[in-house]
């Protein structure tokens, strides 16, 4: 996902300030997408430049708002509709990590993996206490998708030590 559709999804609800679009971006990431308000304002001036938003106005308070124009909805719409390859998913750092492990001289694999499994557990218990102090059901579904890779990634940890272990045997 890119910050330019999150922020054309969230316009697409009504005007909206930066700092408005930054905390509810956020907060429908499940807070696990931190954005820096300078990439807001970055991400809103190219996406005015692209005639996908287009200032307006202000608000009560005098902050400058921007809304999403015809040309932005067709390319949310466009975007919505286009499902994501898994080509297109950043390379996954623990895989890599475990086969540099093995292929590496003097490593304990195994102990890389244990590690690996501890703070995966300790990711997965936060991510289920966050889930019941989540407020909307975008950040459920956001919280429950981690929850699922998490457990996903124990269960692939399980794997790789079994098959460590019928390597050794």
């Amino acid at each position: 996902m890119s910050i330019r559709h999150g922020l054309l999804a969230l316009l697409s609800r009504g005007p909206r300030y930066g700092y408005q679009l930054r905390v509810e971006f956020e907060a429908s990431t499940g807070a696990t997408w931190p954005l820096n308000i300078g990439q807001v304002y970055t991400t809103l001036s190219r996406l005015e430049r692209d005639g996908l938003v287009a200032p307006g106005g202000a608000d009560d308070q005098g902050r400058a708002v921007y809304t999403i124009t015809d040309a932005g909805r067709r390319e949310l719409e466009r975007w919505f509709a286009t499902p994501v390859a898994q080509a297109d998913r950043p390379r996954d750092e623990l895989v890599i990590k475990l086969a540099m492990a093995i292929a590496a001289q003097d490593v304990d694999v195994t102990g890389v993996i244990l590690a690996q499994r501890m703070a995966t557990m300790r990711a997965l218990q936060r991510l289920t206490r966050a889930k019941r102090d989540a407020g909307d059901l975008g950040e459920r579904l956001v919280l429950d998708s981690m929850i699922f890779q998490a457990e996903a990634e124990q269960r692939w940890l399980d794997h790789c030590e079994a098959v460590l272990k019928e390597k050794n045997a």
